[in-house]
């Protein structure tokens, strides 16, 4: 009697491994993002911070290489332009940005990074590494509450904080450029709900490199 064959399967397959999440996380100036980004570089070991680029001149304290790179506009600009950074901007004549190769190498090697920019440095991010960003928009509960927020940093003048408010509208207009929404009204919860974000984009099928190969491995 014969017997049907049985597909044949590799005796062995590699691990399945995982490449890295960039988490660009944006808000108006009071909306949280800051506490939220530190709260998840806290917690989670393999959440990188990235090292930005910088013109201005170093700050007490300060060190070349961990908290910025310094380097002179000059240098910056070529940067930019050879497609060395990933995402720049220039603001009141001093220039910032993300250099490129340090965030390649770390998701390549399945570490994570956060990047807790503006909505244009979002879309620069995107642009460049369209299938490694995921991106999450911290709103306030309310308007009032975050006129309320700002009110409440006394190192801010009236006038300044007149600024904000409009910068805060200008950045709350892109709220739908962005892949998840949190409202911040509850800060602990605001940081679990970014937390399960970043928990689901490592879980993403093409985020796990190798598991084609560990599915074939079953006979489907």
């Amino acid at each position: 009697m014969s017997q049907s064959a049985t597909p044949s399967r590799p005796t062995s397959v590699a691990p399945v491994r995982r490449r890295g999440v960039c988490l660009v996380i944006s808000a108006p100036s009071g909306a949280g993002k800051s506490t939220i980004a530190n709260a998840l570089r806290a917690s989670e070991p393999q959440l990188l911070h990235s090292v930005s680029v910088t013109t201005r001149q170093p700050r007490p304290g300060e060190s070349d290489g961990v908290h910025y790179h310094f380097r002179s506009m000059d240098e910056f600009n070529r940067m930019a332009e050879t497609g060395e950074m990933l995402e720049w901007a220039t603001v009141f004549g001093r220039g910032y940005g993300t250099p490129r190769a340090p965030v390649e190498q770390a998701l390549a090697d399945g570490r994570d990074m956060v990047f807790d920019i503006d909505w244009q440095g979002h879309r620069q991010i995107r642009e460049a590494l369209p299938d490694d960003v995921i991106s999450l928009f911290v709103l306030p509960p309310s308007i009032e509450e975050l006129e309320r927020r700002l009110n409440g940093r006394a190192s801010d003048e009236a006038d300044e904080i007149a600024r904000r408010m409009q910068a805060a509208r200008d950045e709350i207009s892109h709220w739908n450029e962005f892949d998840h929404v949190i409202i911040n009204s509850d800060l602990d919860q605001a940081i679990a709900e970014a937390r399960a974000v970043l928990v689901a984009a490592r879980l993403e099928r093409h985020r796990q490199v190798g598991l084609i190969d560990l599915v074939a491995s079953f006979g489907v």
